[in-house]
């Protein structure tokens, strides 16, 4: 991918902007947590990423806005964008279930 700078969008308070939080989200095949994308930004603490994205409106069109022009369009493909994390706290040895925030709570579940 093609990594442009938007310093249009970085706040002027702080050095993440909407860029490198879109490129996480696009590059992460797994773990789409703060504290995922924390431990592999060096730059970035988990309490600058979270205090960056409770300070900015980062709707799904604005994330779109940015990365739509880095997808390649394929007929047999499809993008979906679902932060849906069903809780499943009785089902300890469903393998894709793990401990996930929501909201203020931390639930077993799977995306």
């Amino acid at each position: 991918m093609n990594v442009k700078m938007a310093s249009e969008f970085m706040p002027k308070n702080m050095s993440i902007n909407y860029l490198d939080y879109c490129q996480y989200l696009l590059s992460s095949q797994i773990n789409y947590t703060l504290t995922n994308f924390a431990a592999h930004i060096q730059e970035f603490s988990h309490d600058t990423i979270n205090r960056y994205l409770n300070s900015e409106n980062l709707t799904p069109e604005v994330i779109w806005e940015k990365v739509h022009s880095e997808l390649q369009s394929h007929p047999e493909a499809c993008l979906v964008f679902d932060d849906t994390v069903l809780d499943k706290r009785f089902s300890s040895k469903i393998e894709l279930v793990r401990r996930q925030y929501i909201c203020s709570a931390k639930v077993n579940g799977f995306d």
